[in-house]
């Protein structure tokens, strides 16, 4: 299904936290102009969640707010995914104290890349298909 326009900001986020993904698991690829030595790749999970993660959750919160009390799935989804950003976040919060940095950024690849695909094939279609109308009014870039 092609995605909603107010849900394109998100995707599009979702796209480059993908990348992220990739590059953060132990057996990244090399990618051009992305250094594979660990301090390196943890300087960039700093960075994107700070730049994009940040206000990625906050964007998502604001949407579970507004989907929140209109459909029973969808509501058991949005509790499902808030406890997902939870768990990504204290994951996000431990790679400081982590003695092994490499598998804690490949534990938090793996999650958030699960979380990511559940967003975008399952909670977005489910509210492109049960909430439209309420996806034409919501104004996700001004969040």
């Amino acid at each position: 299904m092609k995605r909603h326009p107010s849900l394109v900001t998100l995707s599009h986020d979702h796209k480059r936290l993908l990348f992220a993904c990739q590059y953060l698991k132990k057996d990244a690829a090399p990618y051009e102009g992305f250094p594979l030595e660990t301090q390196a790749r943890f300087e960039y999970i700093i960075n994107l969640f700070q730049e994009v993660m940040v206000p990625h959750i906050q964007k998502e919160e604001y949407l579970f707010e507004k989907c929140l009390g209109k459909n029973a799935q969808i509501d058991q989804m949005i509790s499902d995914l808030q406890q997902e950003h939870l768990a990504i976040s204290r994951m996000y919060s431990a790679l400081t104290e982590s003695t092994d940095l490499d598998a804690a950024m490949h534990v938090l690849a793996v999650n958030l890349e699960a979380h990511i695909r559940k967003e975008e094939r399952e909670f977005f279609e489910l509210i492109q298909q049960q909430l439209p109308e309420m996806l034409d009014v919501l104004q996700l870039d001004n969040q």
